[in-house]
């Protein structure tokens, strides 16, 4: 048996070239005035192929936002685990979290959307339709301690949105709003860990 891993295909290679091409030309020019067109020619396809990938720009840049989040989760995501305690399951995911929130490019395109959804409300509510399509781990690990009898709420999709607003609050507005710096390897660890009493406090 082979155990050489195989080349990348043609056409995840030209998504991948897509992807970052799309990356350079919102981060330069703003979501308005980039144009499937300029991401074809920056990427060195063409823009069928482009849209053979993506079908819209919309869709392109979720999947933008989606790739970084991957990337930051690594290969694995963190699942709930019955025979362990509450705590260091949670602070971990929140400090995975943490370390996308830290991205510079994650930022960067976090202030392209906003700014995009300012200027148009549907387009912005189609951004969060679909980045909303994928559970993150934190939602599906507060569903899956709930459904073992370790959290008492009724809803999980409301607790763990409480969740991460006790983390972005520190770790994502201030950055992405106000300009401020982000958070070093201990300020993380803190709100991590602070979220994460508050949080079992209320629900565990």
């Amino acid at each position: 048996m082979n155990s050489t891993l195989a080349p990348p295909r043609l056409t995840d290679k030209k998504r991948a070239a897509i992807l970052d091409a799309a990356i350079a030309e919102f981060l330069a020019s703003g979501y308005d005035a980039t144009s499937m067109d300029r991401i074809a020619a920056r990427a060195n396809v063409s823009k069928r192929t482009v849209y053979n990938h993506f079908p819209s720009k919309e869709a392109l840049f979720a999947a933008i936002m989606i790739a970084l989040w991957n990337e930051s989760e690594g290969a694995d995501a963190l699942g709930y685990r019955s025979d362990q305690p509450l705590k260091p399951q949670l602070i971990e995911i929140l400090e995975r979290k943490l370390h996308l929130l830290n991205n510079d490019a994650f930022l960067a395109l976090a202030r392209v959307a906003i700014a995009a959804g300012i200027h148009s409300p549907e387009r912005a509510r189609d951004m969060v339709a679909r980045l909303g399509e994928r559970e993150e781990d934190l939602t599906l690990w507060v569903r899956a301690a709930a459904a073992d009898g370790r959290l008492k709420t009724t809803d999980p999709s409301f607790a763990a949105l409480q969740l991460q607003a006790l983390v972005k609050a520190f770790a994502f507005w201030p950055q992405v709003t106000m300009g401020q710096p982000a958070l070093e390897r201990a300020e993380q660890q803190k709100v991590a860990e602070t979220a994460a009493d508050m949080f079992l406090a209320r629900y565990a």
